[in-house]
């Protein structure tokens, strides 16, 4: 496995907790920055990531910024992007378990580092149940290429 990450000046006091517990597992990574808590523009590294996700140069990838929101919404705009805002464990298990996340966001500015690890956790464990999911995500890609020119 290999995950892309991602973040912006108000998210990158979550990466390294981010990294350690990738590194702490085993898991290959890529970080796209920033570097800094110098401002940035979050789109510019919600791109590089969905991309890197969407072109199958990762398996996954998890982005943060302040709060997550703006570094989501930017990374969905790519098709075949399903980046989903995590806040607590249910939904970091629900969002791949229902949705097949293959990108997570999260808020430097709303999460703590320990919650923030445990919610990255609760997503690499759980695993798509397909089945009836399988044909609301098919539904969502039928939208999703309507309105992709």
């Amino acid at each position: 496995m290999k995950i892309a990450i991602g973040c912006d000046h108000g998210g990158i006091v979550l990466k390294p907790a981010i990294v350690e517990c990738l590194e702490k597992r085993g898991i290959e990574y890529v970080d796209y920055g920033t570097f800094s808590e110098e401002s940035v523009d979050y789109p510019d590294y919600a791109l590089k990531v969905a991309e890197a996700v969407a072109d199958g140069e990762v398996d996954s990838g998890v982005l943060l910024c302040g709060t997550g929101i703006g570094i989501g919404i930017a990374a969905n705009k790519v098709p075949g992007i399903r980046c989903a805002l995590v806040s607590d464990l249910f939904s970091a298990n629900a969002c791949k378990e229902h949705n097949n996340a293959n990108i997570i966001s999260m808020g430097g500015r709303v999460t703590d580092s320990e919650k923030a690890v445990a919610m990255l956790e609760a997503w690499l464990d759980a695993e798509y149940q397909g089945g009836r999911h399988q044909k609301r995500l098919d539904k969502i890609t039928a939208i999703e290429q309507k309105y992709s020119k």
